[in-house]
């Protein structure tokens, strides 16, 4: 298979993934008596039948078009592959704002190599907008129809709107260094989750700055805003699909705004 002819085939199936995953997900979003568990015996980390539903539906497609490829997935974990890609799969991004009602969390899917996250798929079931990033492309499909994505022109931070989802951003050392960001920038809104990076992407905001993050947190994110001509690294400027600390901006002029003030963040 050449690699143009892989290309169109990653982006299939990643379509066949937020299609199967968008009903599970779906079938419990906004009930009544949604039953919540908690992962994190220290704090709130709520996961549902939704969440494992979703991902097991992704896992099922994979099993059977791409048998040799690995997942990561938030629910199930890793499995491994033989093809040298990886699936990174979270089934609900913003599981707080999903038993919430909100229409702000979303199915991130990505496939990765070594180096990365090749191309990625932002869906959010509810509203059915599906932002998508990768091999040259990047598009929102959704209400208003089918769009190109391009993230926002240069402005500078004193003019910008800048995301997070947890006010608290994550250790003391981390919300400080948001807040230092915040302080310098017009707007600032907060609990977005996944959505904050899709309209980073469509040329809504400028800046996406979070921290304590898992690689299916962001290999999604990151592919779909890259090829929306934004960049995503961590606070020091380095690669972001390890996670932990990541700030996705615009372009490279309020990047380098925001790097400036966050890669003075000591860890704690």
């Amino acid at each position: 298979m050449n690699n143009d002819s892989l290309s169109a085939e990653l982006l299939r199936v990643a379509n066949k993934l937020a299609d199967v995953a968008r009903p599970a997900a779906l079938a419990y979003f906004r009930s009544s008596d949604l039953a919540t568990d908690n992962k994190d015996g220290q704090g709130f980390d709520p996961v549902t039948i939704a969440d494992r539903q979703a991902e097991e539906a992704m896992r099922a497609v994979l099993a059977q078009l791409r048998p040799d490829d690995g997942i990561l997935g938030e629910e199930f974990g890793y499995h491994t592959g033989t093809s040298g890609l990886t699936w990174v799969l979270d089934p609900i991004d913003g599981t707080r704002g999903y038993i919430s009602g909100t229409p702000t969390w979303g199915v991130l899917i990505a496939v990765s190599d070594d180096n990365g996250p090749l191309c990625g798929i932002i869906d959010q079931p509810y509203i059915k907008e599906r932002f998508t990033g990768g091999f040259g492309t990047a598009s929102v499909d959704g209400p208003m129809g089918h769009a190109a994505l391009r993230t926002k022109a240069p402005r500078p931070l004193s003019q910008a709107t800048v995301l997070t989802t947890f006010p608290e951003v994550g250790t003391d050392a981390e919300r400080a260094g948001f807040e230092a960001v915040a302080a310098e920038a017009r707007l600032t809104r907060y609990g977005m989750d996944c959505y904050g990076y899709a309209l980073l992407a469509a040329g809504q905001v400028d800046l996406v700055i979070e921290a304590g993050l898992n690689p299916y947190d962001v290999h999604a994110p990151i592919a779909v805003v890259q090829a929306a001509g934004g960049i995503v690294t961590n606070w020091q400027g380095g690669p972001a699909h390890d996670g932990g600390r990541i700030v996705a901006a615009a372009n490279a002029d309020i990047h380098a705004e925001a790097l400036a003030i966050l890669g003075d963040a000591p860890d704690d």
